[in-house]
């Protein structure tokens, strides 16, 4: 219990730890958003990790002067495209053992869920995935056991990440230090998840009413 109060207290407090992190590591702190990031989109043990609002978090640090985003940018390019490429190959070696439910640590229903996703917008899943937690980390990974050629895999990848680190961490140090979005950063937070969700919850219903008819 004490865990997930930390939990919810780190995402609706994103602005205040991530202060804390930078005073105390300093130019270490690039390297660790760096694994952040990389790990949610690469590793689909984590897909629990910060992702839309960390991106506009950092952005406004940056904002104050804090990080540079000129480095920001780009390293967070990178990690978001790499994350993708490791989970793609892996779950392209991996191939439809991953359904049989005998993966440690992901969960089926994710797979599913996402390959779902795929049946209906196709390749362009590794674009908009970009925007909707879980299906973010699943995404590529699902992309691989699916046999997506790799050349077409890459470069809805490179425009999604492009299109993802550019909102919210420019987003972020345009309008994250505005006083009013200060004053209510948490608020802020709630609403980048509740849209990012938002159409895994509008497809949810969709299959249930369609379940039930």
């Amino acid at each position: 219990m004490e865990f997930l109060k930390d939990a919810v207290d780190l995402f609706l407090h994103l602005d205040s730890h991530l202060a804390g992190i930078t005073s105390r590591y300093g130019v270490w702190t690039y390297a660790i958003l760096f694994l952040v990031v990389f790990a949610e989109t690469g590793l689909v043990v984590t897909p629990f990790l910060p992702g839309d609002s960390l991106l506009f978090a950092v952005g406004a640090l940056a904002g104050l002067g804090a990080l540079d985003v000129r480095i920001l940018v780009p390293l967070l390019l990178a990690a978001a495209f790499l994350g993708d490429n490791v989970n793609y190959f892996v779950g392209s070696r991996i191939g439809r053992r991953a359904f049989t439910g005998n993966l440690p640590f992901v969960k089926r229903e994710h797979l599913e869920r996402t390959e779902a996703f795929y049946g209906k917008h196709g390749a362009r899943t590794v674009i908009l995935a970009r925007f909707i937690p879980i299906v973010r980390t699943f995404a590529p990974f699902v992309a691989g056991v699916g046999a997506m050629p790799y050349r077409r895999f890459i470069g809805y990848s490179v425009f999604g990440a492009v299109l993802w680190v550019g909102i919210f961490v420019l987003g972020g140090y345009f309008f994250g230090n505005i006083p009013a979005v200060k004053r209510n950063f948490s608020l802020v937070v709630l609403a980048i998840i509740g849209i990012s969700v938002l159409p895994v919850l509008l497809e949810f219903l969709k299959s249930r009413r369609a379940a039930a008819a």
